[in-house]
């Protein structure tokens, strides 16, 4: 016996149960896979290429002097430089880079404007402590870098009309006053009574101890590492009976 075929209003209606369910939730499920190797792809390349730790900025300590890195760490390193010093200029990244890594260390600044760099030295030290003065550690550093990255160094100074791009009123009026002027001198003064008369130079001091070294020039990692270790078993000697 000869089947009816059906009418064409079943045949839709049987397509539009066969293929009429909503698509949404397969691309939903698409996307969330999606969502999630983008993830697990971004993660292992942030773990695969860990980056340095910054140096910590200790706005809780008072300055000047002004640091960065571990406020309580066993070692402070001084740092006796020039904002005109070439050396100085060039080793600065080094040692913010050699901070970094070792975190039982804070670096601290100490101003050393040497004769023959005036009057760019000292008129560069105080924009650094008046940019310190309104914002702490951290604007110090920063304006120490900029400094660094403009000056035509040896005391030919900032280009003229060069504007530093932090400036605000209270760095205006400080710059206006002998504040800054004041800690500047004083610091160079301390530095040439301790024996300190080039830049750059660098002072190792060991707080649980006490004890400390001078250092002259530009210091590679390694050494300022074998001077800690040095500082720490001279203490340990002179504790064993």
């Amino acid at each position: 016996m000869e089947q009816k075929r059906p009418s064409i209003p079943m045949q839709v209606q049987a397509f539009r149960r066969r293929h009429g369910r909503p698509r949404w939730p397969w691309a939903l499920a698409a996307a969330l896979v999606a969502l999630l190797l983008i993830w697990f792809v971004s993660r292992s390349t942030s773990e695969s290429s860990p980056q340095l730790p910054a140096p910590i900025d200790t706005a809780r300590v008072a300055g000047p002097p002004w640091q960065m890195g571990n406020p309580d760490g066993r070692f402070t390193l001084t740092l006796y430089a020039d904002l005109e010093c070439p050396f100085c200029r060039e080793y600065f990244p080094q040692i913010k880079r050699w901070i970094g890594i070792n975190t039982d260390v804070a670096l601290q600044w100490h101003h050393l404007p040497l004769a023959e760099h005036e009057p760019a030295a000292s008129a560069e030290a105080r924009l650094a402590e008046c940019a310190a003065e309104a914002g702490g550690h951290a604007a110090f550093w920063q304006a120490v870098e900029w400094v660094y990255a403009h000056t035509r160094s040896d005391g030919q100074g900032l280009p003229d009309g060069l504007r530093y791009p932090e400036s605000t009123p209270a760095l205006e009026q400080c710059m206006a006053s002998e504040r800054a002027d004041t800690v500047v001198r004083t610091q160079s003064v301390e530095a040439t009574k301790s024996g300190v008369t080039a830049t750059p130079s660098l002072r190792l001091h060991d707080r649980q101890t006490g004890q400390a070294i001078l250092l002259q020039g530009p210091i590679e990692g390694d050494a300022l590492l074998s001077a800690m270790d040095m500082l720490a078993s001279s203490s340990e000697q002179a504790n064993t009976p």
